[in-house]
């Protein structure tokens, strides 16, 4: 049997366990250890400050509407500084800082910050594997993507936790942005990740061929955009995200009803509702991503990103059937797959590596404009 096949086959019988087990025990089990015991001490040679480039390739595709959106995307390609530190009581290793390639306005928000997470051996040594930048969900505390964060450190990956816009590390005051910073924060998120790849390329320990995203609910509208930039990630795992941005918002429940509500008090009418967030829609560049490298994990009953949704971006993305998993549950339940949703990434993560085809030409995609 072939190991797509073999995988396939664990993930039934991993999805019927579950719905007789109701999960709950299985999470637990794999919660409580990675939560506990403290951080080993860092490497005496531990890394300070690196210099490194961006290396984002020239905004262009052939779809005269993917391009426009590339270029509002695109910032120019500059070189910068990585900054490394330890935190006392920190559960992460390092802090990792570096500046944000788009300008809020807002010093310490401009200063993008990740959490590292470092794989070590039986002997507490730093262990030299491919990295995932892990980008959380809307959470204020960001509990699943540090969950994720901290499951890929115990399966052997440096795992990188980056702070988005206005949470954690970049919003010491902690204000809320102004509703109508949406599209500038969405864009500054976008670009964040992308510049992420390249300052974790340049850390010590990191398998710089092998440098994978992962992003949830919010995190995973920030990778599909992201990661279709070009092509920089060798992996791309996107989950409990959609396309079709507006529909979504007149659809969607709990956190998007709740910023469909913000938007209304700060006065965007419904037409600068749409005109907004077509500039952030994902399914006019997603067709640049590469099917065969990119995986889409959605909630058969999702009532934040209803999976119409998710089906509009996995079809512009052409992603093949075995890409697109679907499990029972909800925004939220679909928690209890998480075991097995991490086997499977962290498979793909080790599995055969194909070098990303930068140069690929995109697809033609099948969204329509408004």
């Amino acid at each position: 049997m072939r190991g797509e096949e073999m995988r396939d086959q664990r993930l039934g019988w991993w999805m019927t366990f579950l719905r007789r087990t109701g999960g709950v025990a299985v999470v637990a089990a794999l919660v409580v250890p990675l939560g506990a015991g403290p951080v080993p001490a860092a490497d005496s040679t531990a890394p300070q400050t690196y210099q490194a480039r961006d290396t984002l390739a020239e905004p262009a595709d052939p779809v005269p509407d993917a391009a426009s959106c590339l270029r509002e995307l695109a910032w120019k390609p500059v070189s910068f500084s990585v900054a490394c530190c330890r935190e006392d009581g920190a559960a992460y290793d390092f802090l990792v800082q570096f500046p944000s390639p788009i300008a809020s306005g807002d010093a310490v928000n401009d200063r993008v910050a990740m959490e590292w997470y470092q794989p070590r051996d039986g002997q507490g040594t730093v262990r030299t594997a491919p990295a995932v930048l892990v980008v959380h969900e809307s959470g204020r505390s960001m509990p699943v993507g540090k969950l994720f964060a901290r499951a890929f450190q115990a399966a052997g990956l440096h795992s990188f936790l980056i702070h988005l816009p206005y949470y954690g590390k970049r919003n010491a005051d902690r204000r809320d942005p102004k509703a109508d910073q949406l599209v500038t924060l969405i864009r500054q998120a976008i670009a964040d990740a992308r510049r992420a790849r390249d300052a974790i390329a340049v850390l010590p320990h990191v398998d710089s061929r092998n440098i994978a995203v992962q992003g949830t609910s919010l995190g995973g509208f920030v990778v599909a955009t992201s990661a279709s930039l070009d092509q920089a990630f060798q992996s791309v795992f996107i989950m409990l995200a959609g396309g079709n941005l507006y529909d979504m918002f007149q659809r969607g429940q709990r956190e998007v009803a709740e910023a469909r509500r913000k938007l209304a008090e700060s006065g965007i009418s419904d037409d600068q509702l749409q005109q907004l967030l077509w500039q952030i829609e994902p399914t006019r560049v997603v067709h640049r991503l590469d099917p065969q490298r990119t995986w889409l994990f959605s909630a058969e009953q999702d009532q934040v990103v209803p999976i119409e949704n998710a089906q509009a971006l996995a079809r512009t993305a052409g992603l093949p059937d075995r890409h697109h998993v679907r499990v029972p549950g909800n925004h939220y339940t679909v928690i209890v797959y998480f075991p097995i949703i991490l086997q499977q990434v962290t498979e793909q993560i080790r599995g055969p590596r194909m070098e990303p085809d930068r140069g690929r030409q995109p697809r033609s995609p099948h969204a329509a404009t408004p």
